[in-house]
């Protein structure tokens, strides 16, 4: 009887184990390629030349529809700032990195940065980006 119920807890534990596995790798899944639901409107440029010739400063007005994704990408040529002024923008990074940012809040985007966002809420978002260019 005491065996029995040994293996009892051991077939238990193993499938609690295997349902976390489980659950951790569902939770993983490849993050979303493409943009959709993203407008990106560039106000004005600037070139950074001589100093720094071949690239300009950018600014743009972005706008995340409801349910609109910005696909993974990297900053590792392209290092920049985004200002939430409205809405709640969610920042994922692979890892289970999640971040919520609502008015007023920024995401530093430097060389080392490779993310993806979303609008996860009901009001579109409207955030203003700076960005380092090599058009």
């Amino acid at each position: 009887m005491r065996r029995s119920w040994g293996v009892v807890v051991l077939v238990g534990a193993c499938s609690l184990a295997a349902g976390f596995g489980l659950g951790a790798a569902l939770g993983q899944q490849s993050p979303p390629t493409e943009n959709k639901g993203l407008d990106a409107r560039v106000e004005s440029t600037i070139d950074l030349g001589p100093d720094f010739s071949g690239y300009q400063l950018r600014l743009r007005t972005i706008t995340f529809e409801p349910g609109g994704v910005a696909g993974f990408h990297s900053h590792k040529e392209r290092p920049a700032f985004a200002y939430i002024l409205s809405g709640h923008l969610t920042e994922l990074r692979q890892g289970g990195y999640a971040k919520t940012l609502g008015p007023g809040g920024f995401i530093t985007e430097s060389r080392d940065v490779d993310h993806w966002a979303e609008n996860r809420g009901a009001a579109k978002v409207v955030l203003v980006g700076v960005d380092v260019i090599k058009p």
